[in-house]
């Protein structure tokens, strides 16, 4: 495992400068940046509006209003991939008519092999494609478009070495997303993230806990640490949970992470639910099937009743604690009976929610080779018997808040409701109440009034 490998002082001040060479230039260009995929993702996107933001640029939400597009991609299922290619080839028109616009695409999709190279000879149109490694480098790339007139497209093919010190423009003052480590190496069959993230390095501890105190100082209300497999911070064992308590003491009100694999899940993690006050009472951990034959084809290194045996764990220390998984259906070769197995397992678990998908084959990963003697007919229909199991689980969930007093963290107004705004409980649930943007960022006492199909209903609590 790689360790606390940065990027060199002197490589990040390069940077900087050629942030500051375009800046004083004054281009006043407008910038738009297209997200798709997870958090990482997300995360790797305010970083990059941070560099466009200290090159002097301006950001739009707007693409027809941009002088750069960058779309920051997902490569973990096929219909991601296909997004994104959509929304690039309707780019093309939009260039016709602003034919300075600069079309830049990078992320997972981007770092698979060959595709950087497939990109610059069949869309003539992109002028920048780069991988997950050195987007560090963007504002080298962006100087060297505008500047020096080229096309760059640029791709690593090692683990790229751990940038500290960027700068970044949130999306939110309220909460926000901490990376404490990058890559992974579970390699289940299925997926390709290993491929395009590389192997696990993780940040060192006083690089994750200064980020959190200056987010702290500036406000932030809620912290989401972030990673592949958070559980193999540093290798593993008792360093994550290490982290957490550290993290927990700067004065955060809410504390959360994701991902983690149940086979890393250690006994001093299960009990930090049971002793750090600020850390919720909320937990994904993807099981992805409930046949451990499935499981082993897989490559996940744990059964249906040691997976289980840790949520038993769990609840022991927290009995409220909310868990939500993802759930692949149709796996090649997988049989009626072993989906069965995954059904009772969701009955067994009782999750509040559980994001469910039919197995999308990636090509370089060693599931894309097994023979699938299953139907897409059949997979659909697999898929639609435990989205309506899950979604009974969840409405009983819900049902099961009624009347209570949660404290409800304001995270913005509502985007259906006019004159309602939405917040988290600690567990998780999303709840909408009557109120007004002077309750934005804070944390207030909301009794349960009702239900929707995945959210909640409130009213605050006069005190």
């Amino acid at each position: 495992m790689i360790k606390d490998t940065h990027v060199p002082a002197e490589e990040m001040q390069r940077q900087y400068a050629y942030a500051q060479m375009l800046q004083k230039q004054g281009l006043g260009l407008k910038y738009c940046i297209v997200t798709l995929g997870c958090q990482m993702n997300v995360r790797d996107s305010e970083t990059m509006s941070g560099w466009l933001s200290g090159m002097g640029f301006t950001q739009t939400a707007a693409r027809e209003d941009a002088d750069i597009i960058l779309y920051n991609t997902c490569c973990v299922r096929e219909n991601a991939e296909n997004k994104a290619l959509g929304n690039v080839i309707w780019l093309k028109e939009l260039k016709k008519l602003k034919p300075s616009l600069v079309i830049g695409i990078c992320g997972c999709m981007v770092q698979q092999a060959g595709v950087g190279e497939e990109l610059k000879q069949r869309y003539p149109f992109i002028d920048l494609a780069f991988g997950t490694h050195n987007a560090y480098r963007l504002p080298e790339y962006i100087y060297r478009i505008l500047v020096e007139r080229q096309r760059v497209f640029e791709v690593w093919n090692t683990d790229g070495e751990i940038p500290e010190g960027m700068p970044a423009k949130r999306q939110s003052g309220i909460n926000a997303f901490v990376n404490i480590m990058y890559g992974c190496n579970n390699f289940c069959t299925y997926c390709i993230v290993p491929y395009v993230r590389g192997r696990e390095r993780s940040r060192a501890q006083e690089d994750v806990l200064d980020e959190c105190k200056e987010l702290v100082m500036g406000g932030t209300k809620e912290i989401m640490l972030l990673g592949q497999n958070v559980n193999s911070y540093m290798g593993g064992g008792s360093a994550f949970a290490e982290l957490l308590e550290q993290v927990s003491r700067l004065g955060i009100q809410r504390l959360r992470f994701m991902t983690s694999h149940p086979k890393d899940i250690s006994d001093e993690l299960i009990h930090c639910f049971g002793r750090i006050l600020n850390l919720m009472p909320q937990l994904h951990l993807p099981v992805q099937s409930g046949s451990n034959e499935v499981l082993k084809r897989m490559n996940r290194h744990y059964t249906r009743e040691k997976y289980l045996e840790t949520v038993q764990k769990l609840r022991e220390v927290c009995p409220d604690i909310g868990l939500t998984t993802d759930i692949i259906v149709g796996f090649p070769g997988e049989t009626l009976s072993q989906f069965e197995e995954t059904l009772s397992l969701v009955e067994q678990a009782q999750y509040d929610a559980a994001y469910t998908f039919i197995y999308s084959p990636r090509q370089g990963t060693p599931a894309a080779s097994y023979e699938d003697g299953v139907t897409m007919e059949e997979k659909t229909r697999r898929i639609e018997q435990l989205i309506a199991l899950q979604q009974s689980i969840t409405s009983k969930k819900l049902a099961a808040q009624l009347g209570k007093a949660e404290k409800v963290l304001i995270e913005s107004a509502s985007t259906r409701d006019e004159g309602f705004v939405g917040g988290k409980t600690p567990r998780g649930f999303m709840v909408n109440l009557p109120g007004g943007a002077e309750l934005i960022g804070k944390t207030v006492d909301v009794r349960i009034t009702g239900q929707g199909k995945n959210t909640l209903k409130g009213e605050m609590v006069n005190k």
